[in-house]
């Protein structure tokens, strides 16, 4: 890193769930005052390049304002779904700690 961005671990936690070839990424900040800068910064597009290499489908941003979090759908994410897949993780857990290593840019 560069001293003028951090990993997103570092500023927010997330959690993985799966429904069928969807996986739905929580992305919630440690402080509610940097929910804006964390959404100015966490695109949906954002999302779809970081796990590229993982997956290929559509990535949809859900923003909650009421809860100060964010909520990534990622389609055809987890390889045929649980009862199909073949991958290690069927559930897709490890999403979410792949997600919290993307590099975001500190707010100027």
């Amino acid at each position: 890193m560069d001293g003028k961005s951090i990993k997103l671990y570092k500023v927010a936690h997330s959690r993985a769930g799966d429904k069928g070839n969807t996986s739905n990424l929580s992305l919630i900040p440690y402080n509610e005052s940097d929910y804006e800068w964390i959404g100015q910064e966490i695109t949906a597009k954002r999302v779809k390049e970081h796990l590229q290499d993982i997956f290929d489908g559509n990535v949809i941003r859900y923003d909650l304002p009421s809860i100060k979090s964010y909520n990534f759908v990622c389609k055809n994410s987890l390889l045929g779904g649980v009862t199909t897949s073949l991958a290690l993780d069927t559930h897709g857990k490890s999403l979410s700690s792949a997600l919290l290593e993307m590099e975001i840019s500190l707010p100027s």
